[in-house]
């Protein structure tokens, strides 16, 4: 019994407790609160696009057994387009998941407080917060373990108190239905709400996570006689996520009908208070601290799984340049956490990456699926390249929101 359920989880698990974050967790909760149910059908797009192409780097994951950088560094042939190759990469995942980590680990500290009481000494008349300490120290550990199954099973288990808790929370408080499937199957639109969709979209198609699914793959995949079972696995992840980004919009739009004013989880942990009593901040402060690590966890290792393919290196989870990526990320989230400093210039610099990032990987995946030279029988069929197209479609209206939204505080 318990073989047959393992089956649905693996590297493809690792995806959905890299989106569902700190950030997916405040998107979701304002989107619910500022619109209600009318934005759902965003996140259903998202879970599917992000099927599509998760399903692909996975698939080159298992064809070619090595990463999605290590393909990018062997087909961009040109010096020049090379090198842009290596700086975007570079800049948008290793230096932009350094920016975000800070988000991770404050995130997760949001949820911690919520169980247990903040760590904090004061140095010379500065706050210097301890638990990001912990949280950091957790993830140390983790990833300086080298054994890929123990940080999966740790984030599947990760996964699975999230779904848990947020799933739960939307069932407790007795949502309407029709409206959460007129919300997901009947699309609207208001001017006003191009930007959230963007967020909505935007945290769950993330681009750092078609690296690290591919990277991982060849830990439990090595047969192309297992492709059926990947990409089960891959849609069970995916979606499983987008269930726990749709429950966080439909608790918060039901409290936002009540008349709440919600502005962060923390804020929705308070307002349950009436349907689950004094548990209410435990329970959601579980899924936000369960949030927080599992981003704090996957940011660093996705940013050396880039690093590793797209600089050439023969390097697996105990190599010295793999653990050098990912302990300076962790230490940039630590710092920033523990000195309550907002990294907006980094963050910013990371979103434009991200925004410049994002269909450019989409668009040179897809170039990539169609080599018969690198995948043989296993490139795109016409519809997967239908569907693909799709997708890179709205992520370069999706780059653009982001790029907007930026420049306009530059």
């Amino acid at each position: 019994m318990f073989g047959g359920i393992k089956n649905f989880f693996g590297p493809s698990t690792l995806v959905t407790a890299a989106f569902i974050g700190p950030g997916t967790i405040t998107v979701c909760t304002l989107a619910g609160a500022n619109t209600g149910y009318v934005l759902l059908w965003a996140l259903l797009f998202s879970v599917l696009a992000t099927i599509i192409l998760q399903e692909m780097t996975a698939r080159l994951g298992l064809v070619t057994q090595s990463g999605f950088g290590e393909a990018i560094r062997k087909e961009l042939k040109q010096p020049v387009l090379r090198w842009l190759g290596i700086v975007f990469v570079l800049g948008a995942i290793v230096i932009g998941n350094a920016a975000y980590q800070g988000g991770n680990i404050s995130g997760a500290i949001l949820g911690w407080n919520e169980i247990l009481p903040s760590l904090s000494v004061s140095v010379s008349n500065i706050e210097v917060r301890l638990t990001p300490l912990l949280i950091g120290a957790l993830a140390f550990w983790l990833l300086y373990s080298g054994s890929f199954r123990r940080i999966q099973f740790f984030l599947i288990a990760l996964v699975l108190v999230m779904s848990a808790v947020f799933l739960t929370t939307a069932l407790v408080i007795q949502p309407d239905i029709n409206q959460i499937i007129s919300g997901l199957f009947i699309p609207k639109l208001h001017p006003d709400q191009l930007l959230m969709v963007a967020g909505l979209v935007g945290t769950t198609i993330v681009p750092y996570n078609l690296f690290l699914h591919a990277s991982s793959i060849k830990q439990k995949y090595h047969s192309i006689n297992q492709l059926s079972d990947l990409r089960i696995e891959n849609a069970v992840a995916v979606i499983l996520g987008g269930i726990i980004s749709i429950a966080i919009v439909v608790t918060s739009a039901t409290l936002f009908g009540e008349g709440s004013g919600i502005k962060n989880a923390a804020d929705m942990a308070r307002q349950l208070e009436p349907v689950l009593g004094k548990w209410s901040a435990y329970f959601l402060g579980t899924g936000l601290l369960a949030a927080g690590v599992s981003s704090a966890v996957t940011a660093p290792l996705a940013a050396s799984y880039a690093a590793k393919g797209i600089l050439g290196w023969d390097a697996g989870l105990t190599d010295r340049r793999f653990r050098t990526v990912w302990i300076g990320i962790l230490l940039v989230g630590v710092v920033f956490s523990m000195l309550s400093i907002s990294p907006v210039v980094i963050i910013q610099f990371a979103q434009v990456a991200n925004g410049i990032l994002l269909p450019i990987v989409a668009i040179f995946l897809l170039y990539i699926m169609n080599k018969i030279a690198l995948l043989g029988d296993q490139v795109n069929s016409t519809f997967q390249n239908v569907l693909s197209i799709l997708v890179i479609g709205v992520t370069l209206v999706i780059s653009f929101r982001s790029l907007n939204s930026v420049f306009k505080f530059l």
